[in-house]
């Protein structure tokens, strides 16, 4: 049990590292601006680091609470009914390979996915923009706990696969640790590393993603 649960761990902190590229197109336009709103001068490299890191335990902190929520469920249907396991590992394994495929630009089947978290966003994002501009780490931080139910196709796969956890609280750490693998991407993009940002920009890099995420998703399906 132990040794699954850690492969779980890590493999969640893979799919977010692996799936940042997309992370920077969802997040990374606010992260970045969070550096734009802070006035340059003495102190300025603590202040950007304090805003960063603010906003994105927010918004992974939100990732874990959705996560609890929906293991909440999962986990009592899973003990309920025999077929509710190889149904979620089902699920987990197909958002999965859709995601590799968005990312891979080869299907862009993932965004009508998203739209399920569309009507939550749309009672939040009013609140986001109440809290722009950011000007102390404690709004940066309740803006990314806001961000975090930013409809995604990316965190919407990760959920599936925390959804397959044996308990509630190793569901929350789960996507705890996908949070955290996405962390590097979000904070180069708000350090403005353009090296980084390239890297992970180019067609090589995405279609490498891609297919891992993919090959993630067939290793979760029931069938192998």
């Amino acid at each position: 049990m132990a040794a699954d649960l850690y492969l779980s761990y890590s493999s969640a902190f893979m799919i977010g590292l692996l799936g940042s590229t997309h992370c920077l197109g969802m997040c990374g336009g606010i992260s970045a601006s969070l550096s734009m709103t802070l006035p340059v001068g003495r102190g300025f490299r603590i202040r950007q680091s304090a805003m960063l890191l603010s906003f994105n335990l927010g918004r992974i902190a939100s990732y874990t609470l959705i996560a609890v929520l929906i293991a909440s469920l999962s986990t009592g249907a899973a003990e309920q009914w025999a077929s509710a396991g190889t149904i979620l590992r089902t699920i987990a394994g197909l958002l999965l390979i859709f995601m590799g495929l968005s990312m891979g630009q080869w299907w862009q089947g993932i965004r009508h996915i998203e739209r399920v978290g569309a009507p939550v966003w749309a009672r939040l994002a009013p609140l986001t923009r109440k809290l722009m501009p950011v000007h102390h780490p404690l709004q940066a931080l309740a803006l990314g706990a806001l961000w975090g139910w930013l409809p995604c196709g990316l965190v919407y796969s990760t959920l599936g696969w925390a959804a397959l956890q044996p308990t509630v609280t190793s569901a929350g750490l789960t996507m705890f640790c996908f949070g955290l693998g996405t962390l590097p991407s979000m904070l180069a993009t708000g350090f403005a590393a353009n090296r980084l940002r390239d890297f992970q920009a180019s067609q090589l890099v995405r279609k490498t993603t891609a297919v891992l995420l993919i090959a993630f998703g067939f290793w979760t399906l029931p069938l192998f």
